[in-house]
């Protein structure tokens, strides 16, 4: 296609995109209160009995929180149906052999962006919490701001899905022939100090903390280069010798 024609599709991808995003939306939000308990729950395990609460400042910040809430849901609940129609918008650019080489990572796409959110809810928030609630003086109560939680905790669970695509997008780059597991082995000192920086700076200031998001990205990348070489290398010279 020529690049107007390029332009258009994203346009249409885009906007149904959009559609999927907002009937996903009117439907997190008739269940927003459900789902703030269900992301409250590891963070009052943390806070236990009598040492912390979590409030709300202003009058609007509940109304607030619930409407952000169900905006991050919208795009977890809805990812099959925006994952599709990401593959539908990239498969145009692709040859034959390598379209029907990534098409099944789509699912594995899917699957690796819950093993993402299931990460964060289930290991990263109850280790990060403790650890901060452990962190300098003790005999203090915490007041958590429920909307600023609520924000945090739902960008982060996204965050989280889209981080562990790592080992996919590096299957596609390999079947588009950018990357290859020479290459990538290359580059893996940097790549780790990379990792290493983004850790320190997205996480709280403490080793444990940083080393529980760095280990997890070493782990993908490693899984990525895996993949590449188990996968794209034989599927590309079986179709180059055919």
């Amino acid at each position: 296609m020529s690049l107007v024609e390029h332009l258009e599709e994203l346009r249409s991808t885009m906007v149904r995109v959009l559609i999927i995003l907002a009937v996903s939306f009117i439907a997190c939000y008739a269940f927003a209160d459900i789902i703030s308990e269900v992301l409250l729950s590891p963070l009052r395990s943390a806070l236990k009995s009598g040492e912390g609460e979590v409030i709300y400042l202003g009058l609007l910040d509940k109304v607030l929180s619930q409407f952000q809430v169900a905006f991050w849901s919208s795009v977890i609940v809805s990812s099959p149906l925006w994952f599709w129609q990401v593959w539908k918008f990239v498969k145009p650019g692709l040859y034959e052999h390598e379209a029907k080489g990534v098409k099944p990572f789509i699912i594995v796409g899917f699957i690796l962006f819950w093993l993402g959110i299931s990460f964060g809810y289930f290991l990263v928030f109850p280790l990060t919490f403790e650890t901060l609630m452990s962190f300098g003086v003790s005999n203090v109560k915490a007041t958590i701001s429920l909307k600023e939680y609520l924000v945090l905790a739902s960008k982060v669970l996204v965050f989280l899905g889209i981080i562990f695509q790592l080992p996919n997008l590096l299957l596609i780059l390999g079947f588009m022939g950018l990357v290859t597991k020479y290459s990538l082995r290359s580059v893996r000192s940097y790549v780790y100090v990379g990792f290493a920086a983004l850790s320190a700076v997205l996480t709280p200031p403490d080793v444990i903390t940083m080393l529980g998001l760095w280990l997890p990205l070493t782990v993908l990348f490693e899984v990525g280069i895996l993949a590449v070489a188990l996968v794209v290398h034989p599927y590309l010279e079986r179709h180059h010798t055919s």
